[in-house]
């Protein structure tokens, strides 16, 4: 159990317990606390875009450098891991992430000028808590106690957004999946890992300073294209075929269904219309929508897949227009491992009080930690520090102790727990973790959702 008082056998350091470990990499934490929320607000005013974060990138390899590691640069374009191996044996390698990727909300404060980027959902937070995390474990020399290895790993493009532009990517050859955790999968750049876990900041009360969810939703993501007939709006409409009220009835029909899907399901569809006509006196020849269909399982995202085709079928058959409708691979759905939250648990209780934590039920947003829990055994909790709304304009962190040096602390805390000792809690985790699919299961699962439909009405 954590906070357990079995000794480290080590050659030249004096045999400590794992929470006095712990309180030394606390110590160097604090110590280099300015730091690290200094590399935090430094992402923060830079936001970039999935699988276009150049300059957070840079940022990461830097200070991995500076900390003496080795960083493997452009994993998945942007991504940037270092690793460190602990000195007291063989054992698992558990990788430690943070995501480097932005997303577009209007009217953010901090969005930026060129692209609309802003830092609404935390991601600045958990690259400098992984980094804290580096620093901490490093200064503290607590590999020197630690069995096995860590992967410190930047990832890119968890937020599935700009999906023209990826698909574009994806076309030329430089993506295949639009997913930075999927592409890395396919690439080869978790084979290594055994188990992994990241900190998302939350700015929900319910959420508590910390907790951790039950599972979360999964997701497909849809690019639908209408094809009508343009013409003279005011001359001669009746020559036209208008796209964007055939759009119009397949969003309606969309709204219809919504209550034929099970609660239990946890389903949600929400459209965006990217591209809505011409030009007001010309009948809009063509109209593109993206949507995610997200679910608890699945069963359930395949099943209301079907139920939204139809739905965006009968637009184009109303108006005798054409729609292309491309389903791709999106993330999985995703639960997180009981022994590693028993461990998250004991580990903020005693950093931020039992009081503070919360645990969290199934969550209906979708996260490529998804399709690492297929694979592996995964944690994705939550820490506190900001407030607004996930993914708006009012979205900021507020208690930066808390949001940059707490996640840096618990992920620390979580390596030396699952490596420390002979790696005893790793081993325990991957002897009794059933992840549902292989690598290989993974890819053509995904492979297997990607389909394009043209629909003539």
């Amino acid at each position: 159990m954590s906070g357990g008082f079995q000794k480290f056998v080590t050659d030249g350091e004096d045999d400590m317990t794992r929470d006095e470990l712990k309180h030394r990499v606390y110590q160097a934490i604090d110590r280099r606390g300015e730091e690290i929320i200094g590399l935090g607000e430094q992402i923060r005013r830079h936001p970039e875009l999935g699988f276009k974060e150049v300059k957070t990138a840079r940022l990461v390899e830097e200070t991995f450098k500076k900390l003496g590691l080795v960083p493997r640069p452009g994993l998945a374009l942007t991504g940037v891991r270092a690793d460190a191996s602990g000195r007291a044996g063989d054992g698992p390698t558990f990788a430690i992430l943070g995501e480097l990727d932005a997303l577009v909300v209007a009217g953010h404060p901090e969005g930026d000028p060129a692209t609309g980027a802003a830092h609404a959902c935390g991601h600045n937070a958990q690259i400098a808590g992984m980094l804290g995390a580096a620093i901490g474990l490093l200064d503290a020399k607590a590999f020197d106690q630690l069995a096995g290895r860590v992967a410190f790993f930047s990832v890119p493009a968890e937020e599935y957004g700009d999906i023209e532009w990826r698909i574009t990517q994806a076309r030329a050859g430089k993506l295949e999946f639009l997913g930075g955790k999927p592409e890395l999968l396919r690439l080869g750049h978790f084979d290594d890992v055994d188990l992994a876990m990241m900190i998302h900041t939350t700015s929900r009360a319910e959420d508590g300073k910390a907790g951790v969810p039950a599972s979360n939703n999964g997701c497909i993501v849809k690019t639908v294209r209408y094809v009508g007939r343009a013409a003279h709006a005011g001359g001669a409409p009746h020559m036209g075929v208008n796209a964007l009220y055939a759009a119009q009835i397949g969003l309606m029909g969309i709204n219809a269904i919504r209550e034929t899907f099970r609660d239990d399901d946890t389903i949600r569809v929400h459209p965006i219309i990217t591209h809505g006509g011409s030009q007001v006196n010309v009948i809009p020849g063509e109209v593109r929508i993206e949507t995610y269909v997200r679910g608890r399982t699945m069963e359930a995202i395949l099943d209301a897949n079907r139920k939204v085709d139809r739905a965006l079928r009968a637009g184009a058959l109303a108006l005798g227009a054409k729609v292309e409708i491309e389903t791709l691979p999106g993330y999985m759905p995703m639960t997180c491992d009981p022994i590693m939250a028993r461990y998250f648990k004991d580990n903020v209780a005693g950093l931020l009080g039992e009081e503070h934590y919360r645990q969290i039920g199934h969550r209906t947003g979708s996260t490529d930690m998804g399709d690492l829990s297929q694979v592996m055994p995964v944690l994705h909790p939550y820490i506190g520090g900001a407030r607004g709304t996930g993914h708006g304009a009012d979205f900021e962190i507020v208690d930066k102790p808390l949001a940059y040096l707490g996640p840096a602390k618990a992920l620390a805390a979580m390596v030396v727990d699952m490596l420390g000792e002979g790696a005893a809690a790793a081993r325990e985790v991957l002897a009794k973790a059933r992840p549902p699919m292989t690598r290989e299961g993974y890819l053509a699962s995904q492979r297997g959702l990607a389909k394009r439909e043209t629909y003539e009405g």
